[in-house]
């Protein structure tokens, strides 16, 4: 049975929502939530509950006194920025996780990687579902330290979160709002070409 020119029109336009809403379902996670990416925090515990998917960005916001390379595991582990595939010094780096797997960032200030500022992430596949809320911030505060010397020895590098801790809930709006938008408009579109015919 062939399809008339509304139908084909109606049928475009729900195909082009449905090409625009994995866009919507991206997330921005900044790197140590109000910490940033600096000295004293625990970025092992930053990921924990956190899903980072193909499309999401992580935003590095930094000082002076630090930067980020984008380094390999061998690199991660031996805090060696010296193969690094990407390097940034600008204080504010967006880096979009475009491949499945795990990805690994040290700051290359001599000291600071082996002080615990580094972070590993995996990567799942990009979402063809409703997105989840985005990851509330930690409300554990970053234990002040000297923001360009390693912990003294015998001290631990990172903060230990209270005991009893919560998040707060998740902020109204974000991935799920923008992708309800571009559903309405598809449906509003579909609907109104359906009563054209």
């Amino acid at each position: 049975m062939a399809m008339n020119g509304s139908l084909k029109m109606a049928a475009t336009a729900l195909l082009l929502v449905l090409a625009i809403v994995p866009a919507a379902l991206a997330v921005t996670h900044t790197v140590g939530d109000a910490s940033q990416w600096a000295s004293g925090v625990d970025y092992a515990d930053w990921v924990k509950g956190k899903t980072f998917r193909v499309g999401d960005t992580l935003e590095f916001k930094y000082g002076a006194s630090h930067s980020v390379d984008v380094v390999d595991k061998a690199g991660y582990d031996g805090c060696d920025g010296s193969s690094a595939s990407e390097k940034h010094s600008d204080g504010d780096t967006d880096i979009e996780l475009k491949t499945v797997g795990p990805k690994y960032f040290i700051c290359p200030t001599p000291g600071h990687c082996q002080a615990g500022m580094k972070l590993e992430v995996t990567v799942v596949a990009a979402s063809s579902g409703t997105p989840s809320a985005p990851t509330p911030p930690s409300s554990t505060p970053a234990t002040p330290s000297t923001p360009d010397s390693p912990p003294a020895a015998g001290t631990p590098g990172t903060p230990t979160p209270a005991s009893g801790s919560t998040s707060p809930p998740p902020p109204a709006g974000g991935a799920s709002k923008g992708m309800m938008s571009y559903v309405l408009v598809g449906v509003s579109m579909v609907l109104g070409y359906g009563l054209w015919m």
